[in-house]
């Protein structure tokens, strides 16, 4: 009997000066305002949702023009290939969607937990009595499985509740029937099909908990009463068989409204929130941090995603200081750059999409089946495109402002303008429109290859990657790491298209600028494609930074082509150089000029700007440079429109210049 209490005794902890009985078993688990495993070890979720899996929704599968809801999008198949066709066609997809390597795969990324969304229809049919179903449980054992393999937290999400829990397609709500909130029928189903889970995983401790409804939408009576009681009578179903597993409490209006779900009605509870298209601003979620110190239950971001990178690096951020854990939103869609997967989308499944919306032609049954299921092998993990940038995004990035190589780079070679560095904003690149916040919707003009704001499109030149980037603006800029193999000057071809002059561009090495301000020729459209060359660059062999910067926007840009020319040059190379300082270019400007000069020998060189009165604006260089040309950037943003004057100081030489800001 001692033995048998040893490990229950072990769980007992001391909390704010209450006694807490931990689980005996490794169950995540609420200590006040915080989550714990069997182990008495804080525990922040850092998950990922796998929607689309159980639940369709047509934007995942490019079908919302014509269906939106799963029952519509299984309807239009129907219609199409008959009955016995598409629940093989069903079955493949599901079969393809998750498997153990996606779960693997997640583990070795960097996750600890996924939120499953399911449909009650996997589970038990609506009727009259309820005829369960196998299936379900049966996708659950399988997955659950696989994270205990990887010890991974699996929480269970009823993301299609029996008649839908709200008016939108993700509840695969449909208008002929009622609702969960206008039938008691879906509502006992919706009771009795958690009972049957809680009986079958009350003692499976990699069962991170359950999230009971996912995102009620409901015009309900004041302070939401309906949700409440049907959450009481969940709970209450459940700890009739398991005291296990933690509760996951979803607001009203898409997990936002938490009005009437306080106080709360059980000890190992949390309430859950989602969060899109708003700013990551602690203001975004005070009304919920208040909400957990008021009822001294934890707090969960169950979803959250389909934004840019900058975004999610922000979020997760704005998560780790308020303590909060996360499950993104989702794993895997059809051609997308905003998820961890992207499946390509095959020609004949664009045939479909073509009838399905009207604009082509009825294909047969056998063409539409092939074309399904070979869609349907396109969600194998194998067959998908890894998108490195999102999970760098959300596992690296957030609190680390540190740059690394997207790919190898090697130099003498190509460097394709796509491949700029893994990094946060400001580190790796710089783009005008880089997020959803709420304002505008738009981070993104290409919607193509990577998700971190930067636009990016399909290229037509054949020496290309495939892709260039596009929609340039001024201020615009992108770093790479390059690794030069062979110290020597070079000839960097540009590859740039433009329908029209105005463009500018500069290169940089390692902070310092390396050319001029180059002029963008007009090469006669948007993928008319030409070099544009700045000659007799010298780079020393090893690893380095080198920046494109977009000085004027209005191009496309495709790739750096770095071509040895010389290698026969010694350390005096630029001997042949002389004190120099010369005219800022452009001049005017507004609100950006590069100003160039030169050193024959190594030296320290101060370069400082001043007003019109003397006052000195600002110090742009104070440090020891090598021989040879030199160029720098100043910002002219925050000052009035005027003259200014720069002025270069190198050991005995000085000189000074005037230039004009004019905005």
């Amino acid at each position: 009997m001692i033995k048998q209490m040893l490990p229950r005794v072990l769980f007992l902890l001391i909390v704010s000066g209450m006694l807490i009985d931990f689980p005996a078993q490794g169950f995540l688990h609420r200590v006040d305002k915080k989550i714990y495993n069997g182990s008495g070890q804080e525990v922040l979720l850092k998950g990922i949702g796998l929607g689309g899996w159980l639940v369709q929704e047509g934007y995942m599968l490019q079908t919302s023009s014509f269906a939106n809801a799963q029952w519509q999008i299984r309807q239009k198949i129907e219609q199409l290939i008959g009955t016995t066709n598409t629940e093989n066609f069903y079955q493949a997809y599901r079969n393809n969607y998750v498997r153990k390597a996606d779960i693997d795969s997640l583990k070795k990324w960097g996750f600890n937990s996924i939120r499953l969304p399911m449909h009650y229809n996997l589970f038990a049919e609506n009727s009259n009595p309820p005829v369960f179903l196998n299936l379900g449980f049966e996708i659950i054992d399988s997955l659950l499985s696989w994270c205990e393999a990887n010890q991974i937290y699996l929480i269970l999400d009823m993301h299609a509740a029996p008649g839908g829990q709200s008016d939108e397609p993700i509840s695969d709500y449909n208008p002929a029937y009622p609702s969960l909130w206008q039938s008691e029928q879906n509502k006992s189903l919706l009771v009795k099909i958690w009972r049957k889970l809680a009986e079958r995983y009350k003692d499976k401790e990699w069962i991170g908990g359950y999230d009971l409804i996912n995102e009620p939408k409901w015009n309900l009576p004041p302070n939401n009463q309906p949700l409440r009681d049907l959450y009481i009578r969940l709970t209450d179903t459940i700890r009739a068989v398991d005291n296990n597993h933690i509760l996951f409490i979803e607001g009203n209006w898409f997990a936002t409204d938490f009005s009437g779900l306080t106080p709360p009605w059980d000890e190992n509870m949390a309430y859950s929130f989602h969060k899109y298209w708003n700013g990551n601003t602690q203001s975004s979620i005070q009304y919920l941090v208040d909400l957990r110190n008021s009822s001294n239950r934890p707090l969960w971001l169950g979803e959250t995603g389909e934004n840019s990178n900058k975004w999610f690096v922000d979020c997760v951020e704005l998560m780790k200081t308020n303590n909060i854990g996360w499950a993104w939103w989702p794993h895997k869609k059809i051609e997308s750059i905003a998820g961890p997967l992207s499946a390509y989308k095959l020609p004949g499944y664009q045939t479909l999409l073509n009838y399905w919306n009207g604009s082509g032609g009825q294909p047969s049954v056998a063409f539409a089946v092939n074309a399904l299921m070979a869609q349907a092998d396109q969600l194998l993990i194998e067959n998908c495109v890894y998108q490195k940038d999102v999970v760098d995004a959300l596992i690296r990035q957030p609190n680390n402002t540190n740059t690394i190589p997207y790919s190898s780079n090697v130099v003498p070679g190509v460097v394709f303008a796509t491949e700029y560095d893994l990094g946060q904003i400001l580190y790796a690149y710089n783009d005008i429109d880089f997020e959803n916040s709420g304002d505008d919707g738009v981070w993104n003009s290409g919607w193509k290859f990577r998700n971190d704001g930067v636009d990016i499109e399909p290229c037509s030149d054949f020496s290309s990657n495939g892709f260039n980037v596009g929609w340039t603006n001024t201020g615009e800029w992108l770093q790479y790491t390059i690794k030069v193999q062979q110290s020597g000057t070079y000839d960097i071809n540009i590859n740039l298209s433009a329908p029209a002059t105005g463009g500018k561009i500069i290169l940089s090495l390692d902070g310092q600028f390396v050319t001029p301000v180059l002029d963008v020729p007009a090469t006669g459209g948007w993928q008319n494609w030409q070099y544009l060359t700045a000659s007799n660059i010298y780079l020393s062999a090893g690893t380095h930074k080198f920046q494109t910067r977009f000085f004027f926007g209005g191009y496309n840009f495709s790739y750096l082509d770095f071509v040895l020319v010389a290698t026969d040059v010694d350390d005096e190379k630029n001997n042949l150089f002389s004190f120099t300082l010369d005219q800022n270019y452009p001049n005017p400007f507004n609100p950006n000029t590069v100003i160039s000069y030169s050193v024959p020998e190594r030296s320290n060189v101060k370069l400082k700007v001043f007003d019109v009165l003397g006052n000195e604006i600002a110090t742009l260089i104070n440090e020891s440079k090598d021989p040879g040309k030199h160029f720098v950037e100043f910002d002219g943003k925050d000052l009035s429109s005027g003259v200014y004057y720069y002025k270069i100081q190198i050991g005995n030489y000085s000189d000074i210049k005037k230039m004009i800001l004019m905005k």
